[in-house]
């Protein structure tokens, strides 16, 4: 293999190595996003869940 070959060939496969590596990291921030936002959402059922128990739990008109 001549070498001008190997070295277009290796920048090459640099190139799509860093690809990689942003979409990786992308993904991995995109990931902590959905997870911040699924915990938020998990909280907030959490309280009109126990506004909706506490209502049920109390007799009488409000």
């Amino acid at each position: 293999m001549e070498r001008s070959t190997i070295e277009a060939r290796l920048a090459d496969l640099r190139r799509e190595f860093e690809g990689g590596q942003k979409l990786l990291r992308e993904l991995e921030s995109k990931q902590m996003e959905v997870r911040d936002t699924l915990l938020r959402i998990g909280g907030a059922m959490q309280v009109l869940e126990e506004l909706l128990a506490s209502e049920s739990g109390s007799s009488g008109p409000s």
